[in-house]
């Protein structure tokens, strides 16, 4: 019975076969060598070596597994990058995201090179290329454009990925120690240096309080002010002379000597107090007391209600119709001023100030159940699933590559998935995925992938190897290497940027949480893993495509 399971083809033995790759690979992921360790990649060796005895699966089961896998992991990885893809385009991250091109650019120059001089088919180098920068998105695109235009599959792509990747991992986190050695950098004197120059900020927003001294506003409405400064700022409350604090809405007027409490970005905050009057230190507390005294609460709303999904906080007019006040709205951990063109998400947590019977009210409107978001919304996923498999079937053209292109069963989902997270709520769809629910699909999906490619590839692993193989190792540390040196040099002596930010946009630049983690344990702030994750989404994506015009530049 146990030789079955083994070495059979039945239901049983592929079951079996795939939850002990995938069992035995993620308990040696947790094991720590040196502090570093390959994460889920061991269940990609793991897969080899059972491969490697004989203990495979039917081929075509393993093509559906690899591919289903595949769709579930990218889809994942779409929905979590989605909501900072667009805002990771802006400005302030252009710097960031040039960087992080540019590794991209030499990482593909690099192979090419290679392919050129070597004689190694770029076919086989997209492989290498995927484990080198620790892409596994990359190596299932590659995988999939091969298998959609020849019409089978590649043995060497998935090879020359499980080769690399080691090395991809150990050799950026020495070329980061490396890059710091070359420009000697203390990373406390580096902190202290950022914060004199005010470099370092806070992301919450501030809550200040003013005593308003500009005569120009003598009179005005609360409306007006916002009109006048057109900054995004909210005042919560008001104190006149000898009163007890008020709630603030659009008609409160505002006169000489009032006391106001605001909240904006702190970006803002300095013209926001110079244009209102004089900073004074009044602690939200006092706030809170004093509100607690004439029966104003502060309280945190969920936004649980599907209807609300995408609606415009100013649209629900919650100042007028229920007396309340929207300070600010947290949204996965991060403080956003409440202002009124804010479209609000499942999900979101909003802080509002008002008299308790009103926020009871507004809990009401906006769901405020956490039970609700416990339930997951299998609609919208599979039909996210669904229209980025039919987007990844559609043929375009791109000149100088003679055969039409295909986002496939990589890139379709990825896009889609990045829209919806993005815009779904104007279709009424409801995307919100709990962080547990959403980690639990990325985690199931990638290890199918990575059981499957393994399984594949472990019958000609050794072989492959000993037939010359292991040069591909050292291309994949070219690979990794050369273009973050390059870029770590030009990135601090050219774009100026700070020794924190720089390791974490080229950490994110081969998408590498392993190295993040390298990063952020050496670093008292947390600009590595801002720049991190504003570099990621475009990297993502870009990684995905480029691994597909390798492989049709190769045929």
């Amino acid at each position: 019975m146990f030789s079955e399971l083994l070495f059979g083809t039945g239901t049983a033995h592929i079951i079996f076969i795939l939850a002990a790759t995938i069992a035995l690979g993620t308990l040696l992921g947790k094991v720590k060598i040196g502090g570093i360790t390959l994460g889920v990649t061991w269940i990609l060796f793991v897969g080899i070596a059972f491969g490697h005895f004989k203990m495979g699966i039917d081929p075509k089961v393993l093509g559906f597994v690899k591919e289903f896998g595949l769709i579930l992991f990218i889809y994942s990885v779409g929905m979590q990058v989605g909501p900072g893809f667009f805002s990771s385009l802006k400005q302030n991250g252009l710097k960031l995201n040039m960087v992080s091109i540019g590794v991209l650019l030499l990482g593909i120059l690099v192979t090419c090179l290679i392919a050129l001089f070597s004689g190694t088919s770029l076919v086989t180098l997209t492989g290498v290329m995927s484990g080198a920068v620790t892409n596994t998105p990359a190596l299932g695109s590659a995988q999939q454009t091969y298998l959609d235009t020849v019409g089978t599959s590649e043995p060497s792509i998935a090879l020359g990925y499980a080769v690399a990747y080691p090395l991809g991992v150990i050799g950026l986190i020495l070329s980061l120690i490396l890059l710091r050695r070359v420009f000697r950098v203390d990373p406390l004197r580096e902190d202290e240096r950022l914060h004199k120059e005010h470099v370092i900020e806070t992301h919450d927003p501030d809550r200040i309080t003013v005593v308003v001294t500009n005569p120009q506003l003598d009179g005005k409405k609360v409306w007006e002010l916002a009109r006048l400064l057109n900054r995004p700022f909210v005042i919560s409350r008001v104190m006149k002379e000898g009163e007890a604090p008020e709630l603030a809405d659009a008609q409160t007027v505002i006169s000489l000597g009032d006391k106001v409490f605001f909240v904006s970005d702190p970006r803002d905050s300095e013209a926001v107090v110079t244009f209102l009057g004089r900073q004074i230190e009044m602690p939200q507390e006092v706030w809170d007391e004093e509100s607690r005294n004439t029966e104003l609460v502060s309280r945190r709303i969920l936004v649980t209600r599907s209807s609300i999904n995408g609606k415009q906080l100013g649209s629900l007019q919650l100042r007028k119709n229920f007396k309340v006040n929207v300070t600010r709205v947290n949204r996965s951990g991060v403080d956003l001023i409440a202002s009124p063109s804010l479209e609000l998400l499942l999900g979101d947590r909003l802080t509002v100030v008002g008299a308790e019977s009103a926020i009871g009210e507004v809990a009401g409107l906006l769901g405020n159940s956490q039970k609700r978001l416990r339930e997951p919304n299998i609609i919208p996923m599979f039909i996210g699933i669904l229209l980025g498999v039919v987007v990844g079937m559609i043929p375009f053209h791109i000149s100088g590559i003679p055969l039409p292109v295909k986002l496939g069963l990589a890139g379709g989902p990825l896009i889609v998935a990045i829209l919806l997270s993005r815009f779904g709520a104007r279709f009424h769809l409801v995307t919100y995925t709990t962080i547990s629910a959403s980690l639990m699909l990325r985690e199931i999906g990638i290890s199918l992938f990575l059981a499957a490619v393994g399984l594949s590839a472990g019958p000609e692993f050794v072989s492959t190897l000993a037939g010359g193989g292991y040069v591909w190792v050292g291309y994949g540390v070219l690979i990794t290497v050369i273009p973050i040196l390059v870029m770590g040099i030009l990135g601090r002596l050219v774009f100026k940027l700070n020794y924190f930010a720089l390791m974490g946009t080229l950490a994110g630049s081969m998408t590498n949480p392993i190295a993040l983690s390298f990063v952020t344990t050496g670093s008292p702030n947390d600009i590595p893993a801002v720049s991190y994750s504003t570099v990621y989404p475009l990297t993502m994506f870009l990684r995905v495509v480029s691994a597909q015009i390798l492989i049709l530049a190769a045929l």
